[in-house]
């Protein structure tokens, strides 16, 4: 028969998710940070949930904070402790260490009576710190202190939440942290002019936890919001899904360069500098997705959806239409307060909940600002998280580099994390630039090992002389050899004089000295 007692839920969200469901009931939790950090606004979140959500009567012991500030900061986040407190559920204790150090030294004090009474299941003593100031000014030992508090807590049957401030002069932890059965560290940290906070369970006595740090924010109206950090969702490495669906990337002649078009399910990056097409490719492949009866959406992280749809509308791309329809989701978040777990949670959800299967980043490089040292593994999360639904992603990233590319990034280093890459770059030929596309990854295809120049007009990206308009070609740049440089993997093309050059597109003859590169053929 299994004698084991369900799982305390703390009420406070994505906590519970972290620990796998909440709590063992009769641990006792010690909450440990910084001031600021929100140590106690997660312990009245943990009270006032257990009254309102799940009718356990709580006690909430202050030493510092009378009642009427405690009623004021639970109800700027819309809990009315007021009413619980009404209802027999919550009750407020104002006291000093020295009377509550008594009351656990007598088995029959009135604490321990009124807790036994009221029927409590939850208590929160906020804060130990005090406890230790008032032995250390009157000569005692702290230490015997915690043991007296953790035995009486054992006795009253509760599930305990001790908030606590953390030091971090003492190199050595302190001795409470090995009695409690639970330790929540707390951090507060300024990034970027802008206050990050962090949640981490260090240990918790009976139950397993997903370890690290996570993403915290105390948030109007809710109180604390623990984000899961989004290298901690699980990785099917055994039972990932694949297809032999192709979807087209939005222009026929790409498709062919690529054998077909995309695998569904699988991870595209596309890669070159501001004003190659990047966000234009990703329109296109998106408007081609939603004919095929896919559902899409566009992450946008460098342009705001206005700008984006009044660009697209001028290439004849209906984005607005498609958002009415239900077809396309825009999610739009500002570089300057992106953080990586809540980005990560808001485009899961809204994937999952809408049923989305065909998805745009533009552009990831906004995700190297956020936080270069965690980059590469949040990509591979964000992407091993899409094969796992089979849905197909395109990755934007601007390349720094002009004419050429050397690598994807210092930082990213992200090639192995996609099945296909594609790179849009400048090629200068004289004192032109001209744009090109190569693809020189599809995995699981023959993709042709080719470079072509391409045009941006009515309708997206077009290759030259393959499918695009009249007015494209019009206004093209006459075409040049493209042995006239190395590749787009090279920093930079091979130059030779703009004499030449001009003397080619002009039909003049050369000096018997001068040879030409062989026209490339394909």
């Amino acid at each position: 028969m299994n004698n084991v007692e369900p799982l305390v839920r703390t009420g406070i969200a994505g906590l519970d998710e972290i620990l796998f469901g909440g709590i063992p009931r009769h641990n006792n939790i010690i909450v440990e940070g910084a001031p600021g950090a929100g140590k106690t606004t997660l312990g009245l979140g943990f009270i006032h949930a257990g009254a309102a959500q799940f009718n356990e009567p709580g006690v909430i012991v202050s030493f510092e904070l009378d009642e009427t500030k405690l009623l004021r900061d639970a109800a700027g986040f819309g809990w009315n402790l007021q009413e619980q407190i009404d209802r027999g559920l919550i009750k407020i204790v104002q006291t000093s260490p020295a009377v509550l150090l008594s009351e656990f030294r007598n088995t029959d004090g009135a604490f321990s009576t009124a807790l036994r009474t009221m029927g409590a299941k939850r208590l929160l003593i906020d804060g130990l710190t005090p406890m230790r100031l008032y032995a250390e000014a009157h000569d005692l030992a702290f230490r015997e202190d915690v043991h007296v508090l953790i035995e009486g807590l054992n006795r009253l049957g509760v599930t305990t939440m001790v908030t606590a401030e953390r030091d971090e002069s003492i190199a050595a932890p302190a001795h409470e942290r090995f009695v409690f059965d639970t330790i929540i560290e707390l951090s507060r940290a300024e990034q970027r002019r802008r206050v990050e906070r962090r949640l981490t369970v260090a240990k918790s006595r009976g139950q397993d936890f997903i370890a690290g740090s996570h993403t915290m924010r105390i948030e109007a109206h809710q109180g604390i919001h623990v984000y899961r950090r989004a290298q901690s969702r699980p990785v099917l490495l055994n039972d990932q899904p694949t297809s032999d669906k192709r979807i087209s990337v939005g222009a026929p002649a790409i498709d062919v360069l690529m054998d077909g078009g995309l695998y569904e399910g699988s991870v595209t990056m596309v890669s070159g500098i501001s004003g190659t097409g990047k966000t234009v490719l990703s329109v296109q492949f998106l408007t081609a997705a939603v004919k095929a009866g896919h559902k899409t959406l566009l992450v946008t992280l460098d342009e705001h959806p206005r700008q984006l749809a009044r660009n697209a509308a001028s290439l004849g791309f209906d984005l607005g239409g498609m958002q009415e329809r239900g077809e396309l989701f825009l999610l739009y978040e500002s570089p300057l307060e992106l953080e990586l777990d809540v980005h990560f949670d808001r485009v899961i959800k809204l994937v999952e909940h809408e049923g989305i299967d065909c998805i745009v980043f533009d552009s990831i490089a906004v995700y190297e600002m956020a936080s270069r040292t965690e980059v590469a593994d949040y990509l591979y999360a964000l992407a091993t998280h899409f094969k796992n639904r089979l849905a197909t992603v395109f990755f934007n990233y601007e390349s720094p580099e002009l004419l050429g590319l050397s690598q994807i990034s210092e930082e990213l280093k992200g090639s192995h994390l996609v099945d296909n890459i594609i790179l849009l770059n400048y090629v200068e030929i004289s004192t032109v630039l001209r744009r090109a596309i190569a693809i020189p990854k599809v995995r699981g295809s023959r993709n042709l090992q080719v470079t072509r120049e391409y045009v941006i007009a009515a309708g997206g990206l077009a290759l030259l002389d393959e499918d695009c308009t009249e007015l494209a070609r019009a206004n093209a740049v006459p075409q040049l050899p493209f042995s006239a440089y190395s590749s787009l993997l090279s920093r930079s093309p091979t130059r030779q004089s703009p004499a030449i050059e001009s003397a080619v597109v002009n039909g003049e003859d050369l000096p018997d000295s001068v040879v030409l590169p062989q026209q490339e053929t394909s």
